[in-house]
C-alpha cells in the first residue's frame, strides 16, 4: 500500500524533516511541537469544561512537557520516574494525578510527600496502601468497560474492576479517611467506536446514583481516560465528532450540571507529531527460491515499535523512492 504523504504533513513540513534528517545518525525521532499545540487547542475547544491530564507515557520528552505546561495542561503519571520529570519541569503537584492503579507503597508515599493528592485505584490492597501512605487524599476508582474488540490496543482487562467492586472500594475509601472523589475508565487506545463511551458512561451514572442514594456520597468527578485515535493508516473521525457524541451522552445522563470531567489524552495529542527516521540495513532472502524478502532496519520492536507487535498498531511508512507522491 502506497502512503500519500499529503495526508500526514505539508510539503514544507516534509522538507524541514528531510533537512534535519540529513545531519543526524539514524534512528531518531523528530517531533513537531506545533502539531501537539494544535491538537491540544482542538481538544480544549471541543471539551471546554474538561481538565486535560496529559498521559505522560505517550511521550515524556522535556520539550513536550514544557509546551503542555505552558498551555495549561495537567499531567497523568504512572510512576515516580514520570513524576520527577514533570516536577523538574516546574509543574505544580496540584496539576498531577497518579493514574496507575498498580503501585508500590513507597511510591505512593513519595508522590504524597511531593504534593500529589489525586490517586487512582482498583483493588482493596492498593486502596489500603493509599490510606496508609497518602492519608486524606482524593481517590477515583477505575472500572472495567467494554471496547476491546474495537480498540487497536485494548486496555479492558489489566486495569480496572467490576462496577460493583468499585462501589465497595468507594465506600471503603470513606471509612479509611480518604475522599471518594470519582470514577475513571479507559475504552482502549486507538478506539474508533464512539458508542463504547456511551456504555461506559451509563455504568458511571449508575454508580453516581447508587453512591448518592445508598451512601449519601456525592461523587464529583468522571475521568474518561484516553482512547481518541490518531491518524495512522485507516481513516478516523476528527475529535469534534467524538466530542459532540460524548457530550450528548453526558448531558443525557447528568443534565445541564455536569460533574468535573478529566481527559487523559496521550496518543491523540502526540501520535501525529512525530516521524521515526530509520535506515534499511539489509534486504535478504532465506533461500534461492524464497518468494519473501526480509527487510532489516536500524530500529526494531524494542527501540520504538513495540506497538507493532502482532500488527496491533499499523504505522504509515514512507521511503525516498515514494518521493513522487509528495504534493
Amino acid at each position: 500500500m502506497n502512503m500519500r504523504l499529503a495526508n500526514y504533513c505539508s510539503d514544507e513540513e516534509w522538507k524541514r524533516i528531510k533537512k534535519f534528517a540529513d545531519t543526524k545518525e539514524t534512528p531518531f525521532l523528530v517531533v513537531d511541537l506545533e502539531i501537539i499545540k494544535q491538537k491540544y487547542e482542538e481538544l480544549i475547544t471541543c471539551f471546554p469544561m474538561a481538565k486535560v491530564h496529559y498521559a505522560l507515557k505517550a511521550n515524556p520528552g522535556k520539550p513536550v512537557i514544557e509546551l503542555l505546561r505552558d498551555l495549561g495542561s495537567n499531567f497523568d503519571i504512572a510512576s515516580i520516574y514520570e513524576l520527577d520529570k514533570v516536577l523538574a519541569a516546574g509543574v505544580e503537584p496540584e496539576r498531577i494525578s497518579y493514574g496507575n492503579t498498580i503501585k508500590k507503597a513507597a511510591h505512593i508515599k513519595y508522590a504524597f510527600d511531593k504534593g500529589v493528592r489525586l490517586f487512582a485505584t482498583d483493588s482493596k490492597a492498593d486502596l489500603q496502601s493509599i490510606a496508609e501512605n497518602a492519608p486524606g487524599s482524593k481517590i477515583f476508582v477505575r472500572i472495567l468497560v467494554e471496547g476491546g474488540e474495537t480498540a487497536e490496543w485494548p486496555l479492558s482487562r489489566k486495569f480496572g474492576c467490576h462496577p460493583d467492586m468499585a462501589i465497595d472500594l468507594l465506600v471503603q475509601a470513606k471509612l479509611l479517611g480518604l475522599v471518594p472523589y470519582g470514577i475513571s475508565f479507559h475504552v482502549g487506545s486507538q478506539q474508533k467506536d464512539i458508542a463504547v463511551w456511551d456504555a461506559a458512561l451509563s455504568k458511571v451514572k449508575y454508580m453516581f446514583d447508587w453512591m448518592r442514594l445508598e451512601e449519601g456520597v456525592i461523587l464529583k468527578m468522571i475521568n474518561m481516560g484516553g482512547g481518541f485515535p490518531a491518524n495512522y493508516i485507516s481513516e478516523v473521525n476528527p475529535i469534534q465528532v467524538y466530542a459532540e457524541e460524548i457530550l450528548r451522552y453526558l448531558h443525557d445522563d447528568h443534565g445541564d450540571e455536569l460533574p468535573e470531567l478529566i481527559l487523559e489524552p496521550g496518543r491523540s495529542l502526540v501520535g501525529e507529531s512525530g516521524v521515526l527516521v530509520s535506515e534499511v540495513v539489509l534486504i535478504s532472502r532465506k533461500s534461492r527460491t524464497d518468494l519473501k524478502r526480509w527487510i532489516y532496519t536500524d530500529v526494531g520492536l524494542f527501540q520504538g515499535l513495540i506497538e507493532t507487535m502482532g500488527e496491533a498498531i499499523k504505522y504509515p511508512i514512507y521511503t525516498e523512492k515514494m518521493e513522487a507522491n509528495v504534493q
